[in-house]
């Protein structure tokens, strides 16, 4: 018989098995510890978070529904009647979480895991019968069910399950597995995900509980665990190492957020934001299967001692089909400064068959070594000080302007903004910090000079945040130089780390503000001239994250300006979008980007059809392929056959760089700063006209 023999058992009785399913593990309940501790998180919540917040009904309906979106965001689980018992959470959830009473949260979760280990089971019974799946018919499979409404009958789910069973298969099919390696692998899978539920701890669901409650107040206030404050510590201490990327749970997947610059995924070029991580491995042994996996437990895989090897098996960002992942390793390593140190160059820009020289800065992060400036040593390192002997040397190059690239910078020591600004105005304020009692306090430089009064231009992306913003915003505001590039993540917020009787709470405290009293928060800074951009922001920044504190102002406050760069900006605008007309990576980045955007508007459901899936999936990469061969004709680059070929070169190291440090290989990286190169030295050119004429 084959080995996917046709499936003959009932569908009774595939109800029956789900229904009837033995309990496997002990109901969990909450401690007192635990308890205690949710009446502390409520008073933390009411009393000390930025955010006026009003623990109604309303609010009481949205943390319940929030608690429902992180136990079964798919509506692949529960069924409305599960639900039923405890909607008085839309009520009195508030309440509850005062009192410390617990008891409902808990047993709504122990429904859930006795359908989810219901569920699993059902699927490895179904792998034990065999498989029938041809893949010839006409059905798809809803991608996202995020606003699908609740199951009323099992064999709604049943169906359900039989579509994601089926579309397992096929894709592993379409990686050109044989059937016995297709039976193996997701029996593993699933054996893995009812392991992974067995375990389940009390811990684990007060932390599931607390997020839904916290993640309703804004994104970056949250709970940590005893557990999690203690691997917090650990990383601190540098016992353990990671691969320097900024996680983040994007529903049953885990995402690259960040990488941490100069850290060693951010080495190894081999991974970006938005990328998908659905496998983690080891040196050697079998890749394990996160797909599902809590993002904390993903985070142990990855982690492990400085020198040892991780293999990550991901979904790159721009990919269409999941079928479509590669393995990459990263050695875990340490990030030490002088890995995330400013370092300058010098770009020749021709004009009229003449060099001009302009300097760049890359600032990787604001840093400082406090325990080096603690100690009173004066030559310790910090993002100012390495940027003010990077100036000078530029000084000394002749260079008619500088470009400062914050691009992935996502931000570090505020006081290193506030310096750093100095360098480039005599004495101001930078930034205001506005705290939960409406009180702001004024950060700004207050040594008295500049180092460096020529042109400047800050160049910036969707991951450059925070402290990033802060300055990127006062160089704006002061009309001291241009912002070019793209609209920066919005992160606007101050957190600070609390202790509780049982585990910490990260609690949002305070808001930064522009000198002209607009928040950074939410919308960012918008650049004077715009660059297209591969990071999807309805993925990556803070407005693509729930309940994002929103953009708001305060009264702004006396400063001079040092320039009026608007008096410019039509000009040089119209100038750029000539260049980048006729520039094939710009041109590239701009359709790669819409392109991105309608398949993604586009991928509502899959095909459970081998041949159609085949065709959807080769049309869209065929697409995505055109695009970057047009690029590549154009710079007189070999054309590629595969789409995903471009990736996997993208971390290999490239002979075409010319003598300027260009690479035309990268498009997302390196066009960006020649361009802002070509817009400063038009700046700097409309300056000194502007300034003969006025002699």
């Amino acid at each position: 018989m084959s080995l996917f023999a046709t499936l003959s058992r009932s569908v009774a009785l595939a109800v029956m098995l789900v229904v009837t399913s033995p309990a496997v593990m002990a109901q969990i309940a909450p401690t007192d510890e635990q308890r205690q501790a949710a009446v502390e998180i409520a008073d933390a919540l009411r009393y000390g978070h930025y955010a006026n917040i009003t623990f109604d009904e309303q609010w009481s309906q949205e943390a319940f529904q929030r608690y429902l979106d992180i136990l079964d965001g798919q509506r692949a689980y529960l069924l409305n009647r599960d639900i039923v018992p405890y909607r008085h959470y839309e009520n009195d959830m508030a309440e509850a979480l005062f009192n410390g009473d617990l008891d409902d949260a808990y047993a709504l979760y122990n429904q859930l895991s006795e359908r989810n280990i219901a569920r699993v089971e059902w699927l490895l019974a179904r792998l034990d019968e065999g498989l029938s799946f041809s893949f010839d018919s006409d059905e798809r499979l809803e991608v996202d069910r995020e606003n699908a409404p609740w199951a009323t009958r099992e064999s709604e789910l049943d169906e359900l399950w039989r579509k994601r069973l089926k579309n397992d298969a096929l894709t592993l099919a379409l990686t050109d597995q044989d059937d016995e390696q297709i039976v193996d692998n997701l029996r593993q899978r699933y054996e893995g995900q009812l392991s992974r539920l067995r375990q389940t701890e009390s811990e684990d669901v007060f932390g599931l509980i607390m997020a839904a409650v916290t993640s309703t107040i804004d994104p970056h206030t949250g709970y940590l665990s005893p557990r999690q404050s203690e691997s917090f510590d650990i990383q601190m201490s540098l016992s353990l190492e990671g691969i320097g990327a900024l996680l983040q749970a994007d529903g049953e997947y885990v995402k690259v957020a960040s990488l941490v610059p100069g850290g060693p995924a951010d080495r190894a070029d081999v991974l970006e934001p938005a990328d998908r991580i659905i496998a983690v491995g080891q040196e050697e042994g079998e890749m394990v299967n996160v797909v599902g996996m809590r993002l904390d437990n993903v985070v142990d895989l990855i982690r492990g001692p400085k020198g040892s090897v991780v293999r990550l098996d991901i979904v790159p960002a721009q990919a269409v089909d999941m079928t479509r992942s590669h393995i990459v390793e990263i050695t875990r390593d340490t990030v030490s400064l002088e890995d995330q140190a400013a370092h300058g160059e010098v770009i020749n820009v021709e004009r009229d068959g003449e060099p001009h020289p302009i300097g760049v800065i890359n600032i990787p992060t604001f840093y400082v070594d406090f325990d080096a400036w603690q100690a009173g040593e004066e030559e310790y390192r910090s993002t100012t000080r390495d940027v003010a002997r990077e100036v000078e040397r530029l000084k000394e190059q002749g260079v008619e302007g500088i470009v400062l690239d914050l691009r992935n910078n996502g931000g570090g020591a505020l006081q290193e903004a506030n310096s750093l600004i100095g360098l480039f105005i005599d004495r101001g304020p930078t930034v205001q910090v506005r705290d939960a009692q409406g009180r702001i306090q004024l950060y700004g430089d207050t040594d008295a000079g500049t180092l460096y009064d020529g042109p400047l231009t800050v160049l910036v992306n969707r991951l450059s945040a925070s402290a990033s913003e802060i300055f990127a915003g006062a160089i704006q505001d002061y009309g001291r130089g241009l912002v070019v590039g793209s609209s920066t993540f919005g992160k606007g917020t101050v957190q600070t780390l609390n202790d509780l009787s049982h585990g910490q709470i990260k609690l949002t405290r305070a808001k930064f503000y522009r000198i002209t009293g607009k928040s950074t928060q939410n919308r960012g800074v918008e650049p004077d001239i715009s660059f297209p951009s591969l990071i999807d922001p309805e993925r990556i920044g803070e407005s693509s994250l729930d309940n994002a504190l929103g953009w708001d102002t305060v009264q702004d406050v006396q400063y001079r300006r040092y320039g009026t760069p608007e008096t410019f900006i039509d000009t040089l605008n119209t100038q750029h979008a000539a260049r980048a007309k006729e520039n094939p990576n710009f041109r590239y980045v701009e359709r790669q980007s819409t392109l991105a955007r309608q398949l993604r508007e586009q991928h509502t459901s899959v095909s459970l059809n081998r041949e159609q899936r085949q065709r959807e999936l080769e049309a869209q990469e065929a697409e995505q392929l055109s695009l970057e061969n047009q690029r590549r004709r154009a710079l007189k680059l070999p054309e590629l056959d595969e789409w995903m070929d471009a990736r996997l070169e993208s971390s290999e190291p490239s002979d075409d760089a010319d003598e300027n440090g260009e690479d035309e290989g990268m498009p997302a990286d390196r066009a960006p700063v020649l361009e802002a190169a070509e817009i400063l030295l038009d700046y700097a050119q409309f300056q000194q006209a502007q300034r003969m004429a006025t002699r």
